[in-house]
């Protein structure tokens, strides 16, 4: 539908330069919202990019408020993403893991909070039903109001109150309290000089005694297929496979959805990329990334 026609009393926004310009003001909030929703770089601009062809066709003179709106739009399309996204993760091979973004140059993630933006996080996220994963990353990330969720999610003001209650619940409940962001980054440089020497004393000092690693490999060479649990299981599978890593490798410390992380670099490619989720007990979860297009967006990310 084309827009209204313009009048003394129409907003701004009726003009579609004018239109273009408050997109451009609030697209990195929608593109904040659309990671936390779909976990990848990819589905989440192509939901800002369907988010701006409707825009672009609604009638901009009944929107009083184009920011909220906009929320709702992109909001909308990530939960129908959401649907068939199950459905893909259903058919890959091994743990599949959000995808990182790196933040070491604070790109527009559009966050007002760094909530349910660290892979741990998102992890845990994906075991929520959609409604419950959107209503928390409006309340959590953006401090939505639960009136502006219950419109967004297409739901009475109680049930977003309950929706994010529930979903709140889920994530604190299966997730330890994490350390300072400093603490983090040397539990994994202490993890990384551990894992490159292979020992296993040293390694199991700083792990909890339930960490598991999770590899997202999607199938390429040396990725563990299932999680890998207990402290000292995972210290003799990574011992096992650092003959495989480590040698000739370079080490590009970066920040990525908000905490340390690295990138195993040979021959100037991305082999691997490691971060951890620690607590007061030590490392309890190893996110590794071996997936090709994976280890490619974040690489390109930082101009490589």
């Amino acid at each position: 539908m084309d827009p209204a026609p313009s009048s003394a009393s129409d907003p701004a926004w009726t003009e579609l330069s004018e239109a273009e310009a408050v997109f451009t003001r609030v697209r990195p909030r929608l593109f904040g919202v659309a990671y936390r929703m779909t976990g990848t770089v990819a589905e989440a601009e192509d939901a800002v990019q369907e988010a701006w062809l409707r825009w672009q066709d609604t009638d901009r003179a009944a929107v009083t408020d184009p920011v909220p709106f906009l929320m709702t739009v992109v909001t909308r399309i990530c939960l129908n993403v959401l649907q068939s996204a199950r459905a893909r993760h259903e058919t890959y091979i091994g743990p599949w893991l959000p995808e990182p973004v790196d933040t070491t140059a604070d790109p527009a993630l559009g966050a007002e909070r760094g909530a349910a933006l660290e892979l741990a996080t998102l992890m845990l996220l994906e075991r929520l039903a959609p409604p419950e994963r959107a209503a928390y990353i409006l309340r959590e990330a953006f401090d939505y109001p639960y009136e502006q969720i219950a419109e967004t999610v297409g739901v009475s003001v109680p049930n977003a109150r309950q929706l994010v209650s529930r979903a709140r619940r889920r994530v604190t409940t299966r997730r330890a309290a994490p350390v300072a962001t400093a603490e983090q980054d040397r539990l994994l440089r202490a993890f990384v000089t551990a894992a490159r020497s292979g020992d296993l004393d040293a390694l199991e000092e700083i792990l909890a005694e339930d960490v598991v690693s999770h590899t997202d490999g999607n199938g390429a060479r040396n990725a563990a297929q299932i999680p890998v649990v207990g402290r000292t299981t995972v210290a003799k599978f990574v011992r096992a496979f650092r003959n495989r890593l480590w040698p000739g490798a370079s080490l590009r410390w970066i920040t990525a959805n908000g905490h340390s992380a690295v990138l195993v670099v040979h021959d100037d490619s991305p082999a691997a990329f490691l971060t951890v989720a620690a607590s007061a007990d030590g490392i309890h979860r190893l996110l590794w990334v071996l997936a090709p297009e994976k280890l490619a967006g974040i690489a390109q990310a930082q101009g490589r």
